[in-house]
């Protein structure tokens, strides 16, 4: 990554940027993207809540619901672990910034075996949402590479945090537009999975499936956390536990025309107590590893039993 975006090793994602003179440029160049960020919010905020009752899930086969996200620089031992867990759905990740190691990245799927399935979700940085020669030249060797035995790509990560690299959701639409096209004139049989808006951040959401650029999303993602309220089972805004917020968002992919139904659930978390700097939070929001146990069951039963989550 370049300054003044440096990646975090410990928590596997970029740093807060602390260049404010750079971020306060950067936000007001795309101040103009709140206007359809506000009136498509004034439609689809309530009238998603009004309908999700109505909007019934299905049921989802236990082997194909959990999956498990894997690092490159974690070691061999994830291996084991995965074979452990009998997981057949991988992720994984390939940062734009290291396209220099992109055969690491195709061994290290490939060392899961032929019966795992790969997710292979491409990071953004700044340099590839700005020039966008050197996006495409990336993006076809990407799908070069992995083509062959990977057909699931998710199209960014956490997209409504600036220390990842966009300022506005016009400026992700426009990168994931730009994917497509790619995707659509020379690997025409690869699925696009899009848009990645991490935690309960739906406004965000609404602007990426309810928008006139020409996309469209083959499944739906979201980095849908809720550690910071505890227990799966604690509310935010009065009504909205875990349950709550997977209608929510079931109903507003229902009522979209810019994706299917299904949707996956690419990360969720709580953060280990006594694991600085490992944990990206404060102690304040870490729990113990018995709570975790006990915090990451409930939330895949939810969200298994709700039938609104495909993985």
């Amino acid at each position: 990554m370049k300054e003044p975006f440096i990646w975090d090793k410990y928590s596997d994602q970029p740093y807060p940027i602390k260049d404010k003179i750079y971020k306060k440029k950067m936000r007001k160049k795309h101040i103009w993207d709140y206007i359809p960020l506000f009136f498509t919010n004034i439609l689809f905020f309530p009238l998603s809540i009004l309908l999700m009752s109505l909007f019934k899930g299905k049921k989802i086969a236990k082997e194909s619901f959990y999956g498990m996200g894997v690092d490159l620089d974690k070691g061999e031992v994830q291996n084991e672990l995965i074979n452990d867990l009998s997981v057949k759905h991988l992720l994984i990740r390939m940062p734009l910034w290291e396209m220099h190691r992109v055969e690491e990245y195709v061994k290290f799927a490939r060392s899961f075996g032929e019966d795992k399935k790969t997710l292979l979700n491409i990071l953004q940085d700044r340099e590839h949402i700005e020039d966008e020669v050197l996006l495409q030249k990336d993006i076809e060797i990407i799908f070069e590479h992995f083509s062959s035995f990977v057909r699931e790509y998710q199209i960014g990560n956490a997209i409504n945090r600036t220390k990842w690299g966009f300022f506005s959701m016009k400026e992700y639409l426009k990168w994931y537009e730009a994917i497509q096209k790619i995707r659509d004139e020379k690997y025409p049989d690869l699925k696009l999975i899009g848009s990645s808006v991490i935690d309960f951040e739906y406004h965000y959401t609404i602007r990426t499936l309810f928008n006139f650029f020409s996309i469209k999303y083959d499944k739906f993602s979201s980095l849908l956390y809720v550690d910071r309220r505890g227990a799966p089972n604690n509310t935010q805004m009065g009504i909205f536990d875990t349950k709550n917020k997977i209608s929510m968002l079931y109903s507003l992919v229902k009522l979209s025309p810019k994706t299917s139904n299904k949707i996956y659930i690419t990360e969720v978390n709580w953060p280990l107590s006594n694991t600085a700097p490992y944990a990206p939070t404060s102690e304040l929001e870490c729990v113990s590893e018995e709570a975790y146990t006990g915090f990451m069951n409930e939330h895949l039963e939810i969200a298994k039993e709700s039938g609104k989550r495909q993985r």
